[in-house]
């Protein structure tokens, strides 16, 4: 048994020092949680209070939340194997109060300005809402992915209560939808995107919206991850079909919509929890910078972008190792090389760390050589944003940046206890060491808050593996005896390798002096100075469809035709006519090769029309009658305003819009039929014409399956089995018979199918009807037998009076008729079948069958005996003797029904049998115009019948 520490509550307000920690004792051999502390400090963390009376001593805590907009507002779930429970905090986790839930919490999201409004995600799929932080919950939606729910964005979306989320159709389809908080309705749903998209596919950030379409995309990829979105652009990793532990780094212009490669063979790796992780690190504090670890023949090395994927270089290896002996590291067969992962847990520090309010100041682990090792790794620093590196440890070490960066705090990554941290004041060059405890102590975690520019931080771990949490309190304000001055800064140049206009401009920052040890507080500003630069090449990146050789010049990819970036032209009179080159987003250059560079508008050309596409909203081939179907039609090339459209439905009806533009919503039409239907759409101007086809199949909901069979079969005669539908008409259908034992079925498309049975004895013949994604069954058992009589019954009126017709009835009424039978006859009942045909008035049929002891072999004897039985039968039901009560008070007599001369018995030389073929056929052909003019007014409510 030990106590674990699960989270460290950021300090909860900007004028209070309260600190929340949650713990939490896991016993290894339940393999579950069976207690929890709840701890607040309000000072800072020197003393803390336990708080397990206020919250229930008897409960247990697994989660612990801070309301990222009112940091006095604490949210704590319950452990749901427990109890399923939130408790409420208004007074930064003073007091709570304890509120039921009706379904378990899996996760939580914040709205971003509203702070009583969250989002919770239940164990079941289903989404709820909250506007009164957590106090009373209502449903927003079920079938939602885990995970793909956003907020709307103010300033973007047109309701501040919008949510986008995905819902899940089946495995390879969802929805992308959006809905209002606190009205999530059907009338009130909106659908931005007409089809389906790939499952876990959504992401809503910033100003974009992704989805996955695969119908859509020129490439197959076989993973995507949206990296960034900010400033107008999105950096994005795909990997491609030929790509196992790789991803090729993709950026976008403004829009967002058009991508070029940025960098290929990007390493990637999984997480602790099976999230992909990409090796690429975008600096905090200096916007355009990032670093990746891109694999090379096969080794992994680490490359620098100033200008957002533009330009890519090696690092230059320290001169020097930490006793200050030369290294002779000569690029590029030597360079430096980084381990990019942040930490998913903010109290651990993860391999490279860089702050917003510290510009310039990187601290990585990694290797010098010719690629990224595992082994014989150390700590580097870079105060000029990767231009020069040192080497500050031998070994890892986790480092804190304190006080806006002005003071590093390092220590050490080691599976023993210590005692010591570093600590610098001159970004890394000299550190001092510090005793921290008086015991040695496994450090598992640091808590510096309430922000960066704090000189306070908490230590927390263990003395030893069975021991509860030590929590140490470091307070480095004694060390600084002022205030930092103005005299205090010196202006820092941003530059790559001296060249000082990156992104366009010239940035100059203000740091503090190395020698400097003062506190710079909250107050302090890294205000940059920018002044604007010339345009040159190096500030324009290559166009869409376009790639950069190793001269330098960007021409167009192999794959990519020029001319299609006319398609504008398809709804408008102009084009941008691109020079293969387009201006890197956020550069801020002016003047110079900027008119040279820049896309020039022109005239649309006059061509014929290319490149015609055809496709229904749904992406689907299949409609369901009697619904609105919406048509796409897309022109990638041609003169838009000249060009007429011409949308043939394929059922007679046929449209034409005067041009492309006028139908960028979609064309809708209704089907009133059940169907294939070639639909065809044709593009037309003086130049020419294109015509695509798509065949679209109109179906009906198949309700119900009726298998008629006769209810005795003679052996090794062919029996015709027929399946009614219901409705008639439901489009495309296929048939799957089984027949007795058989394990291989036979498949038709028409329903009905002969067969012969070979054996006597009771056979049961199944059957499967699929219709689109419907699928319905009936099966029936029917008697073989090698010779038999058969005799149509009739009744007295009143049983028509009670009869449903519905199988269970009749299969009811079949049995008390043959028990009347053998009663009045003194047949052995293993000799007489009785069945209750569908439909009325009421008829059924008795069979006859030879008794096995005496006639086996004996032909003659057995037509003599059946016909012995059936005038036994005969004679019975002539003389009114073959009654049952149906219910009291009402008499049913059984007679012997009055055939017409149409022979009704099997005269052929081997069988002697009454196979009832035309009156069976009859009876089908009867019900099924039944059925038929039944469903037709379900499926054709249109039509007067």
């Amino acid at each position: 048994l030990f106590q674990n520490l699960f989270l460290l509550a950021r300090n909860l307000s900007n004028t209070t020092t309260v600190i929340l920690m949650l713990t939490k004792l896991y016993d290894f051999n339940l393999g579950s949680v069976t207690e929890s502390s709840l701890w607040r400090s309000t000072d800072y963390g020197t003393t803390y209070e336990k708080l397990n009376e206020k919250v229930g001593v008897k409960t247990i805590l697994s989660y612990l939340y801070v309301s990222p907009n009112n940091k006095r507002k604490i949210m704590l779930l319950t452990d749901p194997e427990v109890e399923s429970s939130l408790l409420i905090s208004s007074d930064e986790g003073a007091t709570y109060q304890k509120y039921r839930l009706n379904f378990y919490i899996l996760s939580l999201l914040f709205h971003p300005e509203q702070e009583d409004w969250i989002l919770a995600y239940g164990h079941d799929q289903k989404l709820y809402s909250s506007v009164e932080f957590g106090r009373r919950w209502q449903l927003v939606h079920e079938r939602v992915a885990p995970n793909r729910f956003y907020w709307s964005k103010l300033g973007l979306d047109k309701e501040p209560g919008l949510i986008h989320l995905e819902t899940s159709i089946s495995e390879t389809q969802a929805l992308y939808v959006t809905c209002k908080l606190q009205n999530c309705t059907d009338a009130n749903k909106g659908k931005p995107f007409p089809g389906y998209i790939d499952p876990n596919s959504l992401v809503v950030q910033d100003e974009y919206v992704f989805i996955g379409f695969m119908n859509c995309l020129f490439l197959f990829p076989q993973d995507l991850h949206v990296i960034s979105t900010d400033e107008n652009r999105v950096v994005a990793a795909v990997q491609e079909w030929n790509q196992n532990d790789t991803y090729n780094l993709y950026v976008s212009e403004a829009g967002g919509i058009y991508y070029t490669l940025a960098l290929e063979n990007v390493m990637s790796s999984m997480g602790p929890e099976g999230n992909v992780m990409i090796d690429l690190y975008e600096v905090a504090g200096i916007k355009g910078m990032f670093l990746a670890n891109k694999k090379l023949n096969n080794e992994v090395k680490t490359y620098i972008t100033y200008n957002k994927g533009r330009d890519w270089r090696l690092l230059q290896a320290p001169s020097a190792d930490l006793r200050g002996n030369r290294i002779h590291c000569m690029l590029p067969y030597c360079s430096l090389h980084l381990h990019l992962h942040v930490s998913a847990n903010p109290y651990t520090s993860g391999n490279i760390a860089s702050r917003e309010l510290a510009p310039g100041i990187i601290v990585a682990s990694g290797s010098i050589g010719a690629e990224l090792t595992s082994s014989n790794v150390s700590m580097f620093i870079t105060s000029d944003a990767g231009n020069t590196w040192r080497q500050i440890f031998d070994e890892e070490y986790s480092v804190l940046y304190l006080d806006q960066g002005g003071a590093l705090v390092a220590i050490r990554h080691t599976p023993l206890p210590i005692r010591h941290l570093r600590l610098s004041f001159d970004e890394g060059r000299v550190w001092n060491k510090y005793s921290f405890t008086s015991s040695p102590l496994f450090v598992d975690g640091v808590l510096g808050e309430p922000g960066e520019e704090t000189l306070i931080m908490t230590i927390f771990g263990h003395v030893s593996h069975r021991s509860e949490w030590q929590l140490v309190k470091i307070d480095f304000r004694s060390i600084f005896n002022r205030r930092c001055i103005e005299s205090d800064y010196v202006p820092w140049d941003l530059h790559d390798q001296g060249e000082r206009c990156l992104m366009g401009v010239k940035r100059v920052y203000r740091k503090l002096k190395p020698i400097a040890r003062c506190v710079m507080g909250k107050t302090y500003s890294v205000t940059t100075i920018s002044e604007p630069c010339d345009c040159t090449e190096s500030d324009f990146e290559c166009d869409y469809g376009f790639e950069r050789r190793a001269d330098g010049k960007c021409t167009p990819a192999f794959w990519f035709l020029p001319s299609s970036m006319s398609r504008t032209c398809t709804t408008e009179h102009t084009f941008l006519n691109s020079t293969g080159y387009r201006k890197v987003v956020s550069n801020n250059c002016t003047g110079g090769v900027m008119e040279q560079y820049t896309a020039r508008r022109q005239l649309c050309p006059s061509q014929a029309p290319r490149g015609l596409h055809l496709v229904t909203s749904e992406g689907k081939l299949t409609a369901t009658l009697a619904s609105n179907v919406t048509f796409l039609v897309f022109l990638e090339e041609g003169d838009g305003s000249k060009t007429s459209i011409t949308v043939d439905f394929g059922d007679g009806n046929a449209f034409t819009y005067s041009n492309v533009s006028s139908i960028e919503d979609g064309i809708k039409h209704i089907y009133k039929n059940v169907g294939i239907y070639r639909v065809s759409a044709t593009a037309e101007n003086s130049l020419g014409s294109e015509t695509v086809l798509l065949f679209l199949h109109i179906t009906c909901q198949l309700e119900s399956i009726h298998l008629s069979a006769p209810f005795v079969a003679v052996k090794n005669k062919e029996v015709n089995l027929t399946v009614v539908l219901s409705p008639s008409q439901v489009g495309t259908v296929t048939y799957i018979w089984w027949f007795g034992n058989n394990s291989e079925p036979v498949i038709t498309l028409e329903g009905s199918v002969a067969f012969t049975f070979s054996r006597e004895g009771i056979s049961v013949v199944t059957v499967q009807v699929s219709a689109g994604n419907n699928i319905l069954q009936d099966r029936k058992t029917i008697a073989v037998h090698e010779y038999f009589r058969s005799h149509l019954l009739a009744f007295s009126s009143n049983l028509d009076d009670h009869n449903p017709d519905v199988a269970e009835w009749r299969l009811d009424v079949s049995r008390v008729i043959k028990n009347s039978m053998v009663q009045a006859t003194g047949v052995n009942s293993d000799q007489l079948l009785v069945t209750v045909l569908p439909g009325l008035p009421t008829v059924a049929e008795f069979f006859l069958l030879p008794d096995k002891q005496l006639t086996e072999g004996k032909p003659e004897k057995t037509a003599t005996h059946l016909d012995q039985l059936s005038e036994l039968v005969l004679s019975a039901l002539n003389q009114n003797l073959v009654q049952f009560t149906l219910r009291p008070g009402v008499q049913v007599t059984v007679y012997a029904a009055h055939l017409s001369a149409a022979p009704l018995v099997d005269t052929s030389e081997n069988h002697s049998g009454s196979a009832m073929l035309m009156l069976l056929s009859v009876v089908v052909v009867g019900l099924a115009v039944f059925l038929i003019y039944k469903f037709k007014r379900y499926c054709y409510p249109f039509l007067k019948l």
